[in-house]
C-alpha cells in the first residue's frame, strides 16, 4: 500500500488499514525509526481498550450481588 506525507509532514492510514485494524480517530500511535527509510509504526494500546465492549457484555440487571464487607473505618 502507498500514501504519502503532506506539507504538514502527516501520514494518511489508507482507509483499508484502518477498517481492519479498527482504527479510530484520536488514537495515538508511536513510531520508531529502525534505519534509514524504514520505520515501525505501533499503536498504542488503552488501559481502558474493549472496556465499554466487556461491560456491555454483561448479564442483564440485576446480576450483580453486593458482598458484605467491613469498612476500613472500623480497622
Amino acid at each position: 500500500m502507498t500514501t504519502v506525507v503532506s506539507s504538514k509532514g502527516q501520514v494518511v492510514l489508507p482507509a483499508q488499514l484502518r477498517e481492519l485494524d479498527h482504527i479510530q480517530p484520536g488514537q495515538q500511535f508511536d513510531i520508531e525509526r529502525v534505519e534509514e527509510g524504514q520505520y515501525l509504526l505501533k499503536r498504542q494500546v488503552s488501559e481502558n481498550e474493549g472496556l465499554v465492549d466487556w461491560l456491555l457484555s454483561c448479564p442483564d440487571k440485576g446480576w450483580f450481588t453486593e458482598v458484605e464487607s467491613e469498612s476500613t473505618d472500623t480497622l
